[in-house]
């Protein structure tokens, strides 16, 4: 196929739009491969549009592969299953909802486990039919509250979401690992750097999670790794590993101090030093014990206060938070809120007066460092006053623990005794959940067993960004100068300008684009005469990023075009005569 500048639909922009904030943005648009329409909203323009299919086929390529099938559900779904598994509800403002002209409601679909289940449900009956891995590429929709970053979190997106339906947990097992493993396959030919990562079930439920990030500064999942073996978490994900109980007999009874002007945690450790300094070693953020209070808001519109305890030198990870209790939301709480309860003293609450059967009745939930045995500096629930040696399980015991500190470079791995954790940022491409029976049990898919008995079957679901992967490409490709595809996503193969106004330039470089067409090579054809200079053809040509870039111009009087690497800028002359060979050869490897 030939692509000609002259009649394709394009128009490169040589400023960037005012509302991108990341690199590949900022390019997909000004290099024509999609245009706004709407916040998070795009249209695909056809060199756009050849890429996303490039990406959809690789995916098709490898779930074909290990025997999934693919179908297709309509984007527009009923009420009555989302209700029947909470998610209605659940999904709160995220989710488009709208009702037709008799009033039945409806949504645009954010997911489609429900659906796939039920199809299951009507179509199959025993053990005899599974397992069963099915799939699709469709749109999907979603309320974003602030899309942003062009299709990296946009409210419309292409998402492949395939399931595996088996009738016991070991077979499970066996699907889940197909699909992780053709995962691998897919990330590898889409062609960057991605890392997989443990990850939290959320909203979604299931035994087993995991993520594939594509690393990139523009990320907006933070992940960790150790430094010495092969753990790797979303910070979502990351277990804190407690440390051991510790005996208090020797430990001095609490004891309530007067701390005025210690409006901060640092302003405290100061004062602590020198009113009350320690015989072992100076008194430190870590050895206090503050008590942050949430709100939080229930899919069904409740609101529930939260108090959350954690070491004095940590800040409470609102994204890692919210990851704990999705599909919960998580506000901090107000004044008006915090005034219902009288027994809070703002500035200086301590345990005393929280927890379940406290006066404020408000669960409390603390740090995994903050174990039996520990000593804490914490509010004395006294305007002005700290408790000193506060103990934990001796003076207090709180109602449970959450994982809801920020993670930091250099915290101990939770894997192993060694290593030490570093954080990076990525692009979630592909999320893979060992789900169980949360959809089955839900909407009562079961099968006979071969005894005849009903079972209940257990799934697995597995989610690819498919829109989101052209930009996540983009984004660990390109350079100062444009687009920079890998070959097997890239709208085509190569690239070729007619670099001047002599008719026997043209000439040649069209002989070349039919020559490597007949040979099954793509090619873009800068075909355009007239007012449109060399400089702009050149860059026009590194701006869409093709991986073979050819020109057609002076060199022809001495017999040769330029073949250029767009990637490593490498420049080599070929003979007129051997160029469509060379070039076969260069893109079939």
């Amino acid at each position: 196929m030939i692509l000609r500048m002259s009649s394709l639909f394009v128009r490169t922009l040589r400023d960037d739009p005012n509302d991108a904030e990341v690199p590949s943005h900022r390019l997909l648009v000004r290099a024509g491969y999609i245009r706004r329409i709407a916040p998070g909203i795009y249209t695909w323009l056809p060199l756009g549009l050849r890429v996303l299919r490039k990406i959809e086929g690789i995916i098709r390529d490898e779930m074909d592969a290990v025997g999934a099938q693919e179908l297709s559900f309509p984007a527009l779904l009923p009420k009555e299953p989302y209700e029947a598994t909470g998610r209605w509800s659940e999904y709160g403002d995220n989710v488009f909802r709208l009702q037709d002209r008799k009033g039945g409601d409806y949504l645009l679909g954010p997911t489609h486990e429900e659906m796939f289940t039920l199809v299951v449900k009507d179509l199959y009956s025993s053990y005899k039919d599974l397992p069963l891995s099915i799939y699709q590429i469709q749109t999907k929709y979603r309320d974003e509250a602030r899309p942003r970053a062009g299709l990296l979190r946009g409210r419309e997106f292409v998402m492949k979401d395939s399931y595996s339906f088996d009738i016991d947990d070991a077979g499970l097992e066996v699907s889940y690992q197909k699909h992780r493993d053709a995962y691998v396959r897919i990330f590898d030919r889409l062609g960057f750097d991605y890392v997989i990562v443990k990850a939290t079930s959320g909203a979604m439920g299931g035994s087993r999670s995991e993520e594939f990030l594509a690393r990139a500064a523009v990320g907006e999942d933070t992940y960790v790794r150790c430094t010495q073996c092969d753990y790797a978490a979303n910070v979502e994900a990351v277990a804190v590993r407690p440390p051991a109980v510790i005996s208090y007999d020797e430990t001095p009874l609490a004891h309530a101090e007067e701390t005025p002007d210690t409006p901060t945690i640092d302003s405290l450790v100061d004062h602590l030093n020198a009113t009350f300094p320690r015989e072992d070693r100076p008194w430190a953020a870590g050895d206090t014990l503050k008590n942050v209070l949430v709100v939080l808001k229930h899919p069904d519109g409740t609101r529930e206060p939260l108090a959350i305890g954690l070491p004095g030198d940590r800040e409470v990870d609102q994204k890692r938070l919210e990851g704990q209790l999705e599909p919960i939301e998580v506000e901090a709480m107000t004044e008006s809120e915090l005034a219902k309860h009288p027994s809070l003293v703002k500035g200086y609450i301590g345990p005393a007066v929280l927890g379940e059967e406290s006066a404020s009745g408000i669960r409390y939930l603390v740090d995994p460092r903050v174990v039996e045995g520990t000593r804490w500096v914490t509010g004395a629930n006294v305007a002005g006053s700290h408790v000193i040696d506060l103990v934990v399980g001796r003076d207090f015991t709180p109602d449970g623990t959450i994982e809801a500190a920020d993670v930091r470079d250099g915290d101990e791995c939770p894997h192993c005794s060694e290593g030490t954790l570093e954080a990076a940022r990525g692009i979630e491409m592909g999320h893979i959940f060992a789900l169980g029976r949360k959809y089955a049990e839900a909407l009562d898919l079961k099968v006979l067993d071969e005894s005849g008995k009903l079972v209940t079957v257990t799934m697995g679901s597995y989610g690819v960004g498919v829109s989101r992967a052209v930009a996540a490409i983009a984004e660990g490709t390109l350079d100062d100068i444009g687009l920079c595809w890998p070959r097997d996503v890239a709208p085509a193969d190569v690239h070729i300008v007619a670099a001047g106004k002599d008719a026997t330039i043209f000439a040649a470089a069209t002989e070349l684009a039919e020559a490597l067409s007949a040979q099954g090579i793509d090619v873009v054809y800068d075909d355009r005469a007239g007012k449109v200079s060399p400089g702009v053809k050149f860059k026009d040509a590194e701006l869409i990023g093709v991986p073979t870039i050819v020109t057609v111009g002076r060199g022809l009087a001495d017999g040769t075009v330029e073949v250029r690497d767009r990637a490593s800028g490498e420049r080599l002359e070929v003979a007129v005569a051997d160029a469509a060979a060379h070039l076969t050869g260069l893109v079939r490897g």
